[in-house]
Parts: C-alpha cells; sequence; structure tokens
C-alpha cells in the first residue's frame, strides 16, 4: 500500500501514543499495519487513538472505512450487564427500552403515563 505524507504522520502519532509492547508491529513496513491497528481500535483503544486510527482508515479508503463502520455497528448491538462481578454481553433488544421509558415517568415516587 502507498501511504500519503498525512497518513504516515498519522502512524507516527499512533505509534508514539500506543503502549509499548505494541509498538515493534506498528511501522510503515509492517504489510498487516492496519488490519492490527483494526484488532487495536476493536480492543483497547482510548478515545484519542481510536480517532486518529479512524482517521487513518478514512485516508487508506473504502474497504478499510467499511470494515471500520461494520466493526463499530456490531459492538453496538449488545449490552454490557454485571451480575455478581462477571461482566456480561447480552444482545440489545430493538426499541422495546426507549418505548417503555417515554410511555412511564416518575412522578413524587408515583409512576405516571404519559
Amino acid at each position: 500500500m502507498l501511504y500519503s505524507k498525512p497518513m504516515i504522520e498519522l502512524v507516527y502519532e499512533i505509534r508514539r501514543r500506543v503502549p509499548s509492547h505494541l509498538k515493534p508491529d506498528i511501522k510503515l513496513a509492517n504489510p498487516d499495519l492496519l488490519d492490527e491497528l483494526l484488532l487495536y481500535y476493536q480492543k483497547d483503544a482510548d478515545t484519542i487513538v481510536k480517532a486518529l486510527i479512524k482517521e487513518l482508515m478514512q485516508l487508506a479508503g473504502d474497504p478499510w472505512t467499511d470494515l471500520l463502520t461494520s466493526q463499530e455497528s456490531s459492538s453496538d448491538q449488545y449490552v454490557t450487564k454485571t451480575y455478581r462481578g462477571a461482566l456480561m454481553l447480552e444482545p440489545r433488544k430493538a426499541g422495546t427500552e426507549e418505548k417503555s421509558r417515554s410511555s412511564r415517568k416518575m412522578y413524587r415516587g408515583q409512576m405516571v403515563s404519559g
């Protein structure tokens, strides 16, 4: 892949901000650079690094942008719940919570329809 100057600067900035155990993998000579950044984006990147990776993927083109958006939408379909100290992922129910919240309201400790 050919990198433009803004893409190279983004890779340098991402490399500067990631944890030290990932720095050897984030090099322009690495042919799987964008794949590894995509995996890091999905797992545990902080917000600044996520924004930088997202911008890099947009500069890389459509296939990378599509991969990034498909991963974001799939993560929005699950809700994390804690039960006895264990985290669980459960599928999000489509629209049922929004309807129930809008139809019932609390007023001075009493349920009011509205």
